[in-house]
């Protein structure tokens, strides 16, 4: 298992200095934020990314927030083909395994939204294969409001259709869209039991606290609201065998990442 922060830390400066800080205060993964866009060259997207081999920290990359492949506007769909494919480039550059996408919400359309994002992420991987990007897989993420696509029974659906995509648990975010529905273990336990037959080779789990309302996510919170309790899954996942990664995505994205291990008796250092 491995864990790590949404971002680089501040405390790092440069990206290089950021992944020296994460594994300095016992942290072994990260994920790099091209939510506004991946403007990166691939020169310096290569030797960051030989940073984070030298420090063994595992990459992993999140696409912009505004794509969109069930958006009523055609240009946005295709610019969305764009922006996934910059970040799988950058990605590729960078070593990193894996790219979490925000695949669509439903819109005026909610029927069509499978469909939309079937055709969109096919296209997507017509290109990557075609470029000989054979190494990044497409993470479509569980997302926290009703109005946006992306439960775990939906990115099941997609992965029938379109080859190398996984699904990434956002459990925060399951637990705002149910309005709070991980209440207990057991919750937490039917939910895990869901995603491992998906996630394939390594589970990518992002992980906060949540404030939400009767149409679910609001806002992100330290862990420490409880909100759900994380601690009831890392006592689940104490003697699994799978690989997971551990994306921390609370306003304490360093520090939140730290106690999340720390709940492992295991990994505390």
């Amino acid at each position: 298992m491995r864990f790590g922060p949404a971002g680089y830390p501040s405390e790092g400066k440069t990206p290089e200095g950021s992944l020296k800080y994460t594994r300095e205060i016992g942290l072994d993964a990260l994920e790099v934020e091209f939510v506004r866009g991946a403007r990166i060259s691939p020169e310096r997207a290569k030797e960051v990314g030989k940073a984070a081999k030298d420090l063994d920290i595992r990459l992993s990359c999140h696409a912009p927030y505004f794509i969109s492949f069930n958006s009523d506007d055609p240009e946005t769909r295709e610019k969305s083909i764009g922006w996934v494919m910059d970040t799988a480039r950058a990605a590729h550059n960078l070593g990193a395994y894996i790219i979490v996408i925000h695949a669509a919400s439903y819109g005026k359309s909610p029927g069509t939204a499978s469909a939309s994002v079937i055709e969109g992420l096919t296209k997507c991987k017509e290109k990557m294969d075609d470029e000989g990007i054979k190494d990044v897989i497409l993470g479509v993420e569980t997302m926290g409001k009703q109005g946006q696509f992306g439960t775990l029974k939906e990115i099941a659906e997609i992965m029938k259709d379109v080859d190398g995509v996984r699904p990434v648990l956002d459990v925060a975010h399951v637990h705002a869209r149910g309005v709070g529905s991980l209440k207990t273990k057991e919750d937490m336990g039917r939910l895990i039991d869901e995603f491992f037959p998906l996630c394939g080779d390594i589970a990518h789990f992002h992980i906060s606290g949540i404030k939400y309302g009767e149409k679910g996510e609001i806002s992100h919170l330290p862990l420490s609201s409880k909100e759900p309790d994380m601690q009831m899954l890392a006592d689940i996942l104490e003697d699994s065998k799978q690989d997971c990664t551990f994306i921390c995505e609370s306003p304490l994205i360093a520090q939140d990442a730290v106690v999340f291990r720390d709940m492992f008796p295991k990994y505390r250092k």
